[in-house]
């Protein structure tokens, strides 16, 4: 049975017709466009660097999970994909590209580096999909994303998810998108039931001291631990490894390979 996301945006897509979808995480919404791209891009083959789909994700953990429902999804077709994301070998990423791809999964900075490079020819891309746009554009990835479309043939059809609409996605879909059709799942209002939000105010110098009576006194097992910057992280780790903590680091910084061993 298809989540509500699903039922809503599928046979839309299907239609050809541009769609924003506003939807959380967690909802089944890259099945939501996976399932009807596979569908449409099932008759016709890619040439060389001429992607003929393209989605942009804003996290390489993000864009390897839609590449991985791809490759589930269309266990039964000979569709061919490339990942493109950050932290991993060029070289081989404009192998797979030389290939010809049917959908290529990427990263904004990634893709704009190699189409800088001439490794990627955009001007045979039919679907486009931005995945989770209200995260590009925290992560400030907007700018990145109004050049790649500005690259691509006006005859496309456009699919733009996110879980919220501030007004910057809204200029972006006025821009890109045509005569779009909205489809909206009703975020959930409350946290889940099972799930507890305290707040505790400390000052800059208790933080830690207060993270570490939190891991004790809950007796935590295992535990995220989110920070403001990339900085923060690393000497928090090394504090908590201090305190005999197993802990590791996980940002932007680190290269690939370090990023799913940990």
């Amino acid at each position: 049975a298809p989540t509500p996301i699903q039922e809503k945006a599928i046979p839309i897509i299907l239609m050809s017709r541009d769609l924003i979808g506003l939807a959380q995480p967690g909802t089944g919404k890259t099945a939501s466009f996976t399932l009807p791209m596979i569908e449409m891009l099932s008759s016709g083959r890619a040439r060389m660097r001429m992607p003929r789909s393209l989605v942009l994700s804003p996290t390489r953990e993000l864009a390897a999970q839609i590449a991985e429902n791809f490759d589930k999804y269309g266990k039964y077709h000979r569709l061919t994909k490339a990942l493109l994301v950050g932290g991993e070998s060029m070289g081989e990423q404009i192998k797979v590209l030389e290939k010809g791809v049917d959908v290529l999964i990427a990263t904004p900075g990634r893709l704009m580096d190699l189409f800088e490079r001439g490794q990627i020819l955009l001007s045979d891309l039919k679907i486009l999909v931005i995945d989770e746009a209200d995260r590009m554009l925290d992560m400030g990835f907007i700018p990145d994303i109004e050049k790649i479309v500005s690259k691509l043939p006006p005859t496309r059809q456009t699919l733009l998810f996110s879980a919220t609409m501030p007004d910057e996605i809204k200029r972006l879909s006025d821009k890109f998108l045509t005569n779009p059709k909205l489809v909206s799942v009703a975020p959930p209002a409350s946290p889940a039931q099972n799930v507890d939000h305290k707040m505790l105010k400390v000052s800059q110098a208790g933080k830690k001291r207060a993270l570490q009576d939190i891991i004790a006194r809950e007796n935590v097992k295992n535990a995220y631990v989110f920070c403001n910057r990339k900085r923060d992280i690393d000497s928090l780790v090394t504090w908590l490894k201090q305190k005999g903590f197993s802990a590791a680091g996980l940002h932007g910084d680190m290269v690939q390979a370090k990023r799913t061993e940990t």
